[in-house]
């Protein structure tokens, strides 16, 4: 069954995690790297264990995996084999389980809430690129190149046993469209689309979020579409435009409200946990059902959320 309806069967809300990068990097490691935080991964993948507990003691339903900028290109650039890549892909999911199993095992931690999902994460094209062109969506590849590269990784994470695919900060209409038909190749797995938005009403390619989620709304696998890795003003209008198009349910975890300057590779402007709480509860009042938090955010953001969620 659809793991998100299966939660929201019982529950008003799915919670979702924050940022893993921001973690590791508070916990002192440096992925200042074009493999990002999938560098950690090969290098000390206990700490993204530790993180995705973390999240699930702060009151997460689902942990998402470090599979975004985890690719087989990507891995062999730096010298790996693809057996090993593919092997650095699935030991993503399999610590996401063991965080699961580890926090599931105390009695205490299942007091009224689901038992968490696990959501294998598919970085867009751009994060390989690792170029910022998950921002813009104006890499010139078709539909068919666009599934020929996500194919392996899908295929890995979905044998590691992942709950559902999250397949987000997709910037373009093309790179979506192939998402969903590459989904059809796997049989009884489910998956959320969520986009990059530049403004209220748009993507990052420009193509109106209503077209996305009008498109995607005949494709069984999809359960969800919305939007992550965005500002959070645009977030209420996003969400409206979505429902619009489709009945699907609708994801959310925009960025914590910093504004990130790309020639300094460094945020400005302040944000509280409290603050994001707040607007996640009014997320949730405008239609998303599946809310947590991107770039910037934390287990105090994802805690806030559980606050108000949780009654």
């Amino acid at each position: 069954m659809n793991p998100i309806e299966s939660i929201l069967k019982e529950y008003p809300l799915m919670i979702l995690d924050g940022a893993l990068a921001t973690e590791l990097e508070k916990r002192g490691l440096d992925i200042n790297d074009a493999l990002w935080s999938a560098k950690v991964l090969a290098e000390n993948p206990e700490v993204i264990r530790q993180v995705h507990y973390d999240y699930f003691a702060s009151g997460a339903d689902c942990a998402i995996t470090a599979s975004y900028q985890a690719t087989i290109e990507g891995f062999q650039k730096r010298g790996y084999s693809e057996a090993e890549a593919v092997a650095l892909i699935k030991k993503s999911v399999e610590l996401a389980l063991k965080a699961r199993e580890d926090f599931w095992r105390e009695p205490s931690n299942r007091k009224s809430r689901p038992y968490p999902v696990v959501a294998g994460s598919v970085g867009p094209y751009g994060a390989y690129l690792a170029d910022g062109s998950e921002y813009r969506g104006d890499y010139k590849l078709t539909e068919k190149e666009l599934m020929d590269f996500h194919r392996p990784r899908i295929k890995a994470l979905v044998e590691s046993g992942t709950d559902i695919l999250a397949c987000e900060t997709v910037p373009s209409f093309v790179e979506a469209k192939a998402i969903a038909k590459l989904l059809e190749e796997f049989k009884g797995i489910y998956a959320w689309i969520s986009f990059s938005c530049k403004n209220d009403f748009e993507i990052s390619d420009g193509t109106s979020i209503f077209q996305c989620a009008k498109w995607l709304e005949d494709f069984e696998s999809i359960a969800a579409i919305g939007i992550n890795c965005t500002a959070p003003k645009y977030v209420p209008s996003l969400i409206g435009e979505i429902a619009k198009g489709s009945s699907k349910f609708i994801v959310v975890y925009p960025n914590s409200g910093e504004e990130y300057n790309a020639e300094s590779k460094d945020w400005h402007g302040e944000c509280s946990s409290d603050a994001y709480g707040l607007s996640a509860k009014q997320w949730y009042e405008a239609g998303a059902k599946l809310i947590g938090g991107c770039c910037r955010t934390s287990p105090k953001d994802i805690q806030a959320i559980a606050a108000w969620a949780r009654k």
